[in-house]
C-alpha cells in the first residue's frame, strides 16, 4: 500500500485566520435523544479557514468561483521543494536547485513549524517573478505551508494577480511539516461551491509508484 501524508491542519475554533475574517464556529441543530435519532450540527466559517483552495474570484471581480474550476491541476504528480527560513518572499534562486522536469504542481515548505494554532503575520510568501518563472516551467498549480502566496500587508497581491494573469491554481494553509524534498501524487480536490472564493480541502499527498 502506498504511503499517505496529511497536509492539512485540524479544523477548529482554534484554527488561526486573517484579522477580520470569519472563524470557524459550529453549534448543534440536534442532538441525540429519545426524540431525535441523530446528531447534526451547524457550521459557520471562511472558506479559507485551514488548507484551501483560492478561486480566482476571491481576486478579480466576476471572475470563476470555486465550483466551477476544473479539477485536473488538484490532482496528479507534485513537486515538495524546501525553502525553510527563505525570508519574506520566495524567489527563483530558493527553488532553483529543484527546477530539473518540474511537474505541473509545486508545493513549497517554508517553515520549520506551520503555524496552525496561532496566527501570524510574519510569514513567507512567494515573489511574483517566482510564479512568472514557474509557469515558464509548465507549472499549473502552486501551494504553500503559510496562510498566502502574498504577504500579509499586501493590497495589491501581485502574486495573486499574476496567478490570474497565467491562469494557475493555488493552496494555502498546507502542513509540510514532516513531508521530505522530493516528487509525490497530490490529492486536494475542492468542493463545488458554486458560488465562494474559496474551498476547503483535505489536502494528502500519495507515495509514487
Amino acid at each position: 500500500m502506498k504511503r499517505i501524508w496529511d497536509i492539512s491542519p485540524p479544523v477548529s475554533a482554534q484554527s488561526p485566520v486573517f484579522p477580520g475574517d470569519t472563524p470557524y464556529r459550529q453549534q448543534w441543530t440536534w442532538e441525540r435523544s429519545p426524540q431525535c435519532p441523530v446528531n447534526v450540527s451547524e457550521i459557520a466559517m471562511s472558506p479559507h479557514v485551514g488548507a484551501h483552495a483560492d478561486a480566482p474570484l476571491h481576486y478579480a471581480d466576476g471572475a470563476a468561483a470555486v465550483g466551477s474550476l476544473p479539477l485536473e491541476p488538484f490532482l496528479g504528480p507534485c513537486r515538495v521543494i524546501h525553502a525553510i527560513g527563505c525570508g519574506p518572499l520566495i524567489l527563483p534562486r530558493h527553488l532553483a536547485h529543484a527546477a530539473e522536469a518540474m511537474p505541473a504542481r509545486v508545493l513549497v515548505r517554508t517553515a520549520q513549524h506551520a503555524a496552525v494554532h496561532w496566527w501570524t503575520d510574519d510569514f513567507s510568501a512567494y515573489a511574483p517573478q517566482t510564479i512568472e518563472w514557474l509557469a515558464g516551467l509548465g507549472v499549473q498549480l502552486i501551494g504553500i505551508d503559510t496562510p498566502s502566496i502574498d504577504p500579509a500587508s499586501s493590497k495589491t497581491l501581485d502574486s495573486h494577480q499574476t496567478i490570474l494573469r497565467r491562469d494557475m491554481r493555488v493552496l494555502e494553509n498546507l502542513v509540510l511539516d514532516a513531508v521530505e524534498p522530493g516528487d509525490y501524487e497530490l490529492i486536494a480536490l475542492p468542493l463545488a461551491l458554486v458560488q465562494a472564493d474559496a474551498s476547503p480541502v483535505r489536502a494528502v499527498l500519495r507515495e509514487l509508484g
